[in-house]
This record gives C-alpha cells, sequence and structure tokens, in this order.
C-alpha cells in the first residue's frame, strides 16, 4: 500500500467512525427528551427520534444530496439541483471523486449531519406537536432547507466563492 493510498484508507475510516458518533448523538437526543417531558410521551418521543434518521437518510438520498452537491446543472449561485437519487460518479469509490474520501462516505456523514439538525429541531417542539405534522416538517427541512445551506459552501456556492472556510464540520 502506498502512502497516498494509506491516507485516503485512513481518511474514510476516520469519516466513518465520525458518522456513527453522529449517529449516536440520535441517541443522546432522544434519552434527553424523554427524561425532559411528561412520562406520557415517552414513547411518542422514542419513536419520533428512532425515525428521523432512518427518514432523514432516505429523504437525503433523493433529493437533498444533489441539491447540496449539484456539480455541472449549478444554477446559480442560490441553488442547483442535479436530479433524484444518488448516481455514483465515474471514480467517486475511488481518490479521484475527493483526495480524502470517497462518494457513499460523504454521503453517509452529510446523511447524518442532516438528520441530525432535524433531530435538534425536535428537542424544541417536544409534547409541542403532532407525530405525522413533525414528520412532514424534517422531511421538508433534510430534503431542502439543510441541503440548500450546505450548498452554500460545500456545493461551491456563494460562500465558498467569498473564500468561506468552515473549521467546524
Amino acid at each position: 500500500m502506498t502512502p497516498e493510498e494509506a491516507v485516503f484508507v485512513t481518511n474514510n475510516t476516520w469519516m466513518l467512525v465520525s458518522t456513527f458518533l453522529v449517529f449516536v448523538m440520535h441517541l443522546g437526543f432522544a434519552t434527553l427528551e424523554a427524561g425532559l417531558t411528561r412520562a406520557k410521551n415517552t414513547v411518542n418521543i422514542l419513536f419520533k427520534n428512532t425515525l428521523i434518521p432512518a427518514i432523514g437518510v432516505l429523504t437525503f438520498a433523493l433529493v437533498g444530496f444533489n441539491l447540496m452537491y449539484p456539480g455541472a446543472e449549478f444554477a446559480g449561485k442560490w441553488f442547483g439541483f442535479s436530479g433524484f437519487g444518488l448516481a455514483l460518479p465515474e471514480g467517486g469509490a475511488t481518490a479521484a471523486y475527493n483526495p480524502g474520501y470517497t462518494y457513499w462516505t460523504d454521503f453517509m456523514f452529510q446523511a447524518m449531519f442532516a438528520a441530525t439538525a432535524a433531530t435538534i429541531v425536535s428537542g424544541a417542539v417536544a409534547e409541542r406537536i403532532k407525530l405525522h405534522s413533525f414528520l412532514c416538517f424534517s422531511v421538508i427541512y433534510v430534503a431542502i432547507a439543510y441541503p440548500i445551506v450546505g450548498m452554500w459552501n460545500w456545493g461551491g456556492g456563494w460562500l465558498a466563492k467569498a473564500g468561506f472556510h468552515d473549521f467546524a464540520g
């Protein structure tokens, strides 16, 4: 294994470990919300916080990832969209996609953070919103709102062109 390959494998491993740690954050948010709400709402809170990562990854895969990384289909400085679903670009599973990680590693990492953003909001509305309404909000938030703001920097949008660097992830 060459030194470049070792760095690539190490970076991917670290990104996947970080993705798992972000996933575990959902358990923390679920237990925090369950502890801060009345006992009669515990099942609803835990069910909601179990569904968010699942629905979040699916909606981010169908719409969000291509909205966040529009590629050549970039429509302007505010947003772009390259189609529905995931499609592995040529070289996406190699260092040709990015010297630090693969397409799939990047997708899972960003999908977990998109779902986490919706989970953070769920703490603010615990006991105050119906499950169906919150799940509808989560789909819109993970599929549209989070990716548009993320695209401003990571997808080559106006913040990236202005020289903005995200040091916090």
